[in-house]
């Protein structure tokens, strides 16, 4: 089959494309191999509209297959399923294509990208990312790429470029980057309290190799790419649109003129009914169109308020917060709880501690195999005032569970600190703008209630851009809520403690954004952090000194890993004996590492006390007590820390002369004796100091 081969280098890795060789039938395919990493992407596009279709249906998925890593799944089909890191993964994918679209274009678009092959030292995300635009740019999909990404690392004050194994384990920085030639278009960051000028020079960096695989894409694409679909403009309602955009115009702008909430929102629907009504017999049944219309007008005048005016939606200046108010503590079985508001966003957050054996079991392509710190985010119909059943948690709910995870996990303590797996749970209440970075906030707090031993308190904030592409006047905002989201240019997330960053997410809806306008976000964000972390520390300014009556009390040392096999038992015997004693659970790993939880801190420590009596070698002159399990003419047999015995002979019995055992202990008895020696079969002889009553 003939095919073309394209070859270039990322940062210092020979990258193969091959195009034409596999999935013939597709608009446009590609496979990408770096290393021992083989990526294939597929992009199909439908030939017209749907009916009714007015938006862009784009579809992106990304598909883990556990071969490429020389695994077979698990669970009971044995079969790939649907994971939160594919999601994550596709949402990367999505995230930078989606802005780079002509706004009339509505076929269907579906993305495939699927990993065939991983080596460790080569993270298949950066190169499906970069296989789509490839995909993309030579199908007839109308894509105003080519988009170039890479992840950048920071190590030892270095940055790297798609950083190997072991410099993604050390790294303080865990950056993604997508854009075109002359622009940034998406950014995605978890990092260790990382300033926001190294993210700037890191995100530059990255934009620097971008360049690069865009110019190596053109290529390509000047060769053998497709003829793009053209867009279709419909002209037929032009006079229609002009006569509805003079009428609702001044009726949009008075009622815009309010700055609450409600109320503004009434007066835009009052505004649209009005509308309607005075249009239904000139244009009869075209709601749905004069809805589209009014919706333009109004983002039209939302953006001149603020770009052209210096007025905000709701009357704030450029860099001012919504009201913000805390509670912590108001769940009493809950082991640690908050509320967080801010303005008309309002987010609970619970914490739950558990055992180690709680964590997370994964099942992906990286050697990570479970995950000790758990973000869950939800958000129900009622948060936004919808009418509709509860679902199981889409895209949005995982993107937005793991971005606050990313900003929270650096601050958490090590294991050795705090021998705990915890989970926290968002339940979104009220969604006017942010709830991801509400999540982010009041997630701290309840860390803080619940008494884990945070290093450093963590806000988060959501920035906005309205840019005017005509005269280039750009406005950044502070704290956007829903409207300035929708009728914006950008979703900036960005959350950190005093000291450093901690995640960051951004998406542009525009080309990009240049160096300064990411600057200026950055630096206007860290002011807005610091001004939200400062009344949220109004609720609880820092951990609290002991857990919850109601958490579990957990208690972590280690033993010697050939011990291991004394302290289960046989068919697990003494290990189940010693939880009926104590009540406790108890977890060993393969290392050695043993953690037990109760609610009663005493049988912890009465477990622990009997774990390391057993796996400690029994010595001469240590003294124990026991329990006298057998007697025979020659002596007594005792039982002692826990699963050991030992015998006592009838002249160690006492100073005196013993005629019978049973004249000083009894089966039954509860003595206490001394080692006396160990032979080398491992037969203790013991001598009896005293009988306790």
């Amino acid at each position: 089959m003939e095919h073309k081969v394209y070859e270039t280098k990322i940062a210092g890795r020979n990258l193969s494309v091959v195009i034409g060789k596999y999935a013939g039938l597709s608009d446009g395919s590609c496979v990408l191999k770096c290393g021992d990493t083989v990526v294939m992407c597929n992009v199909n596009v439908a030939d017209k509209v749907r009916d009714g279709v007015d938006f862009l249906p784009l579809s992106v998925d990304y598909e883990e297959k556990m071969y490429a890593v020389g695994k077979i799944p698990g669970g009971y089909k044995r079969r790939e399923g649907r994971t939160d890191s594919s999601i994550l993964a596709a949402r990367l994918i999505d995230r930078p294509l989606r802005p780079l679209f002509p706004k009339n274009f509505h076929h269907d678009i579906t993305v495939v990208a699927t990993v065939l092959s991983v080596d460790p030292d080569v993270s298949p995300e950066p190169f499906a990312m970069l296989a789509s635009s490839i995909a993309l740019s030579i199908s007839k999909a109308p894509f105003m790429g080519p988009t170039g990404s890479v992840s950048v690392g920071l190590v030892d004050d270095r940055l790297i470029i798609n950083p190997d194994a072991k410099q993604r384990e050390q790294s303080s920085l865990h950056l993604t980057v997508s854009g075109t030639k002359d622009a940034i278009v998406m950014v995605e960051a978890g990092a260790d309290e990382v300033s926001e000028e190294k993210i700037i020079e890191a995100i530059l960096f990255a934009h620097e190799e971008i360049k690069k695989q865009v110019e190596f894409q053109e290529k390509i694409v000047h060769e053998i790419g497709k003829e793009k679909i053209k867009v279709e403009y419909d002209h037929s309602f032009d006079n229609i649109q002009t006569e509805i955009e003079e009428y609702s115009l001044p009726l949009l702008q008075k009622a815009l003129e309010e700055t609450e909430n409600d109320k503004r929102i009434e007066n835009c629907a009052n505004v649209l009914e009005n509308v309607r009504e005075h249009f239904k017999d000139v244009f009869p049944e075209q709601e749905v169109f004069i809805a589209n219309i009014v919706g333009q007008v109004t983002k039209k005048v939302v953006r001149d308020n603020t770009l052209n005016k210096g007025r905000r939606i709701d009357g704030r200046t450029f860099d001012q917060i919504r009201p913000i108010w805390s509670e912590v503590g108001i769940l009493p079985r809950v082991h640690g709880s908050a509320v967080f508001t801010r303005g008309k966003t309002q987010a609970l957050a619970t914490v739950t501690l558990g055992m180690f054996s709680d964590a997370q079991q994964l099942d992906g392509l990286d050697d990570e195999v479970q995950k000790r710190y758990m973000n869950h985010y939800n958000m129900p119909p009622y948060a936004s005032g919808e009418v509709r059943t509860l679902k199981a948690p889409g895209r949005r709910e995982i993107g937005h569970g793991a971005l606050a995870e990313r900003a929270i996990q650096p601050v958490l303590p090590n294991e050795d600190e705090f021998p705990y797996a915890i989970r926290t749970v968002t339940e979104v209440l009220s969604s006017n703008g942010s709830t991801s970075q509400a999540s982010v906030c009041a997630t701290c707090l309840a860390l803080m209630d619940a008494g884990v031993p945070i290093r450093s308190p963590v806000s988060g904030i959501a920035m906005g851009l309205m840019k005017d592409e005509k005269s280039g006047k750009v406005v950044v905002l502070s704290d956007i809520q829903g409207e300035e989201d929708f009728f914006g240019d950008m979703d900036f997330k960005v959350a950190g403690t005093p000291d450093g960053i901690t995640a960051i997410q951004m998406d542009i809806k525009i080309k990009g954004i240049d160096k300064d306008i990411l600057s200026h976000a950055l630096m206007q964000a860290k002011e807005g952090r610091r001004y939200i972390l400062d009344k949220m520390l109004t609720a609880i300014n820092r951990p609290r000194e002991e857990l919850s009556k109601y958490a579990p009390k957990i208690i972590s040392f280690d033993i010697d890993p050939e011990k291991i096999g004394d302290v289960v038992g046989k068919n697990g015997k003494t290990i189940n004996k010693i939880i009926a004693e104590t009540g406790v659970k108890i977890d060993i790993d393969d290392d050695g590492k043993t953690t037990i939880a109760s609610q009663d801190k005493d049988m912890c420590e009465r477990a622990k006390q009997i774990i390391l009596e057993i796996v400690t070698p029994t010595e001469s002159g240590q003294q124990f007590e026991g329990i006298v399990i057998k007697t025979a003419n020659f002596g007594a047999f005792v039982q002692f820390a826990f699963n050991k015995e030992g015998m006592i002979h009838i002249s160690k019995l006492s100073k005196d002369h013993v005629n019978k055992v049973e004249d000083v202990v009894h089966v039954g008895d509860k003595v206490k004796v001394e080692v006396l020696s160990v032979d080398e079969k491992g037969r203790i002889d013991l001598k009896l100091l005293d009988v306790i009553k």
